[in-house]
């Protein structure tokens, strides 16, 4: 399988695992870190618009969206240790 894929794309034959690695974590903590920031916008975003509709729950949605970003961070934080993970342990 290894051969069909080095062959298709001659350009990772000359890469070694190391540098295919190095690519796999940069695609890895880059979609992390657009997952994270897109969803973190959009709750944002819904925050604000319920908090200027009913002004009287604000306090309520500030404690909700702090937990949610908390949760959405964790996905930030996971990309990132799964990019360490690649450049630190593959030889």
């Amino acid at each position: 399988m290894n051969n069909i894929i080095l062959a298709a794309i001659p350009f990772l034959a000359a890469l070694e695992t190391r540098g295919i690695a190095a690519i796999a974590a940069a695609v890895a903590i880059s979609c992390g870190a657009f997952a994270s920031t897109f969803a973190m916008g959009k709750a944002t975003s819904s925050a604000l618009e319920a908090g200027a509709r009913q002004p009287e729950i604000i306090s309520k949605l500030q404690t909700m969206l702090l937990i949610a970003i908390v949760f959405m961070e964790s996905i930030g934080i996971y990309a990132l240790v799964v990019a360490f993970l690649l450049i630190f342990t593959v030889q």
